[in-house]
């Protein structure tokens, strides 16, 4: 739960920085003036690119193959005119900074230092380690039912919902990968993976949220609840890619789809005698208490940390515990119907 609420609220934060991307720092003169001479010349106070002696596709536009563009700059795509905003943006800064005046941002973006070409390093970081945590929960997860608790015959686990949370845990692998990459570099197929699979979480967790709260467990009911949304995601996810980015729509599409299963989930830890209920209530109490982190958006401390990049870390702790209560939801699941049987 988490998860989606957490990406949905990064959604409306990126859609935010696409609205504003004519910022405070692309607008000052002397910041385009410096880009302007950069591409011209590939030198910024001294400091010049072999970047910029290459068109934007990387390709000499004279001399040999060993003359074109290295394939690790290729990679990060870091072309000429990248290098001049970024480097056009430091020298700005530390001049804004020697009379006393705040960073400002650029392109819609805070000012970040670049650690080995990534674009914005905590936030990697960080969503590394969300994309470490959910693979030990996920791990834990799987050797607590079919190692730890009895196994119905063939194997079976007797919890009704594990392949559920299985897929859950892929999918949230998955997003916070694509996150990592985006943030070490932004771009547009970069962009379009990091969306595409966020919103594929936010759409399989509401499902997963309405099928256990509700506890749904007859297959042909879970079908008919999932099958709608799965149809609806998939389109929204082929009209991103397509036909048109559109970023207000798609933040529409999963701020609604983040608060239903946020509602979902206070609602059902509201009514329900779950005796590991207050986990669920923490993770929903942390991350709405984490999102005025997103709302109050601050430059990064030393070019690294900024809001967004805290938020990220904030989920660590909490995704650590909504997997533990996964896994306590396994085991109370497990004795009810162990009980049950006998």
């Amino acid at each position: 739960m988490l998860d989606r609420y957490s990406i949905a609220s990064f959604l409306v934060f990126s859609f935010l920085v696409g609205a504003l991307d004519a910022s405070a720092g692309d607008a000052d003169p002397l910041y385009r003036a410096c880009v302007t001479e950069c591409e011209k010349t590939g030198c910024v106070g001294g400091r010049c690119f072999p970047q910029c002696k290459f068109p934007s596709d990387g390709v000499a536009n004279d001399g040999p193959w060993y003359t074109q563009e290295p394939l690790y700059l290729k990679w990060k795509q870091w072309d000429c005119q990248s290098d001049c905003r970024y480097n056009c943006m430091v020298d700005r800064e530390k001049e804004r900074e020697a009379v006393g005046d705040g960073p400002v941002k650029y392109h819609g973006k805070w000012p970040f230092k670049r650690v080995f070409g990534i674009q914005e390093p905590a936030s990697v970081a960080f969503s590394a380690l969300n994309l470490a945590m959910h693979f030990h929960g996920w791990l834990s997860f799987f050797i607590l039912l079919y190692y730890n608790l009895p196994l119905r015959q063939g194997k079976k686990a007797y919890y009704e919902f594990a392949s559920l949370w299985h897929i859950y845990g892929l999918l949230a692998m998955n997003s916070w990968l694509w996150s990592a990459v985006f943030h070490s570099r932004d771009v547009d197929l970069t962009e379009k993976l990091d969306y595409s699979s966020a919103v594929a979480l936010l759409g399989y967790s509401l499902i997963l949220a309405i099928l256990r709260c509700f506890d749904v467990r007859v297959e042909a009911a879970r079908v008919m609840v999932a099958a709608p949304f799965l149809a609806f995601v998939t389109t929204h996810i082929l009209y991103l890619n397509f036909y048109t980015f559109d970023y207000g729509w798609n933040m529409k599409v999963c701020v609604v789809m983040g608060v239903a299963q946020l509602l979902i989930w206070a609602i059902w830890a509201g009514v329900t005698r779950h005796p590991y209920r207050w986990k669920c209530w923490v993770v929903i109490i942390g991350g709405a208490l984490a999102m005025f982190l997103e709302i109050y958006d601050f430059p990064p401390y030393q070019g690294f940390f900024d809001a967004h990049a805290i938020w990220h870390a904030t989920t660590i702790p909490l995704t650590y515990l909504w997997w533990s209560f996964i896994r306590d939801d396994a085991k109370f699941r497990t004795s009810i119907l162990l009980r049950k049987a006998d």
